[in-house]
């Protein structure tokens, strides 16, 4: 078992990750892109094993979002992303630790609903404005 070191973390901030991970995902599956980048910092970096590069910085969130809601639509589909089991732990007061589970479902119109992949998300968050951004995703494949 991997031992994780944390301070206590708050029910406020345990509802406010839990807030800001539902509105990414109702975010990117609704095909509103650019706000979904913005749920990162200006210099967000999304790594995952199914892109060949990391995406870096708001544009190329945008764009890898404005992606992902297109080739949805293009097959006929509607993809929902579901987060759960979210694991919060606090660096300091300003910095998160989170992993969570990320299921990728989707349904064809009219049709039946599959699971596209299962993947564990581990993030890096940071408080801005008042806020919780993500600094790093780093998403992981249960089949990789």
């Amino acid at each position: 078992m991997v031992s994780r070191s944390c301070q206590e973390v708050s029910a406020t901030v345990l509802a406010e990750v839990h807030q800001l991970y539902g509105r990414q995902s109702h975010l990117i599956d609704g095909g509103s892109a650019r706000e979904w980048a913005e749920t990162f910092v200006a210099d967000g970096e999304f790594h995952s094993p199914s892109y060949p590069a990391p995406v870096v910085g708001t544009d190329e969130l945008t764009r890898f979002a404005e992606l992902f809601f297109e080739r949805a639509r293009d097959a006929g589909e509607v993809h929902r992303h579901v987060i759960t089991n979210v694991d919060v732990v606090a660096v300091d007061d300003e910095t998160l630790d989170v992993r969570a589970y990320l299921q990728i479902v989707a349904t064809a119109r009219g049709g039946d609903s599959r699971l596209v992949r299962f993947t564990t998300i581990a993030d890096h968050l940071v408080r801005q404005n008042y806020s919780w951004l993500i600094a790093q995703r780093t998403v992981r494949r249960d089949d990789s």
